[in-house]
């Protein structure tokens, strides 16, 4: 999708972090933009701030991803709006506990409502709309290095960022003959508000998990100091224009990345599996 002016983009978790800031970049191509987010005043507040920065073609609408009707109700209203949808970003996430001792049920069931099936729901409503007008499009899932590189105690959130890592890469291949791309988007430290995911706790699920201790302390240092959403943003609007399936963030996270990989090929080597050498 080199010419994106025009074109409209539907993004959850759209009120602040990632979301938001790709909202920024896509309205400053010329996409239409709504942003979905379940926190109401974050919403306003922000598509307000487009407004004042003479974007109005920048909407929002109250969806909790967890709900499958809820997200068909943000798609109607975003096509209500713009007639069309060409880019979804299914981007609302949250952290959860770290530690297996401390990782509960419930918190294992928030966090792949939201990291997981808000992906699948997002892909399952939106998808028929981006094949029914005949004009590709694309789209982009937000995973995590931790869908590559485990070892942070997160365990459902490890979890659910390989599933959607696994998603996208088997949607890349069935949906290209139809012309529409998909981008699985893996972020190492990013300074958003992910560490206070709990700040949006379902009250039906009771009162939260405590947050892992020394682990959860020293993560949220990671992530307060990390890459501005801002330039995030800008790799995703790359990748869609080029059509990228794979988004990185962090060069420094490539060679534990190439250390996991030559795991894998020693386990072959074990089974007698000669080495190949690497393009």
């Amino acid at each position: 999708m080199r010419d994106l002016a025009g074109k409209t983009a539907f993004i959850t978790g759209g009120a602040s972090g990632i979301g938001l800031a790709m909202g920024h970049a896509f309205a400053a191509a010329g996409v239409r933009v709504m942003l979905a987010d379940i926190e109401a005043k974050a919403l306003d507040d922000a598509v307000a701030a487009f407004k004042d920065n003479n974007l109005p073609e920048v909407r929002g609408v109250v969806c909790d991803v967890r709900d499958y009707a809820a997200v068909e109700r943000a798609a109607h209203e975003t096509i209500a709006a713009f007639g069309k949808v060409h880019i979804v970003c299914n981007n609302a996430g949250v952290g959860g506990a770290a530690g297996a001792a401390n990782v509960n049920l419930t918190d294992w069931r928030w966090v792949v409502d939201i990291n997981l099936m808000g992906v699948v729901h997002g892909v399952k409503v939106f998808l028929p709309l981006l094949k029914g007008h005949n004009e590709g499009g694309h789209i982009v899932n937000t995973a995590s290095m931790a869908g590559f590189l485990p070892g942070t105690g997160f365990g459902p959130y490890t979890a659910t960022k390989y599933a959607v890592l696994g998603i996208s890469e088997a949607l890349q291949v069935e949906l290209e003959p139809a012309g529409i791309g998909v981008s699985v988007l893996c972020p190492g430290w990013v300074a958003t508000r992910i560490t206070e995911s709990r700040r949006n706790w379902p009250k039906e699920y009771g009162d939260p998990p405590q947050s892992g201790g020394a682990v959860a302390a020293q993560i949220a240092e990671l992530v307060k100091n990390g890459m501005a959403p801002s330039e995030v943003a800008e790799l995703v609007l790359t990748a869609v224009k080029n059509n990228e399936l794979y988004i990185f963030t962090h060069p420094h996270m490539r060679p534990p990345l190439e250390r996991r990989v030559d795991r894998f090929l020693a386990a072959y080597r074990r089974l007698g599996v000669a080495p190949q050498e690497r393009a």
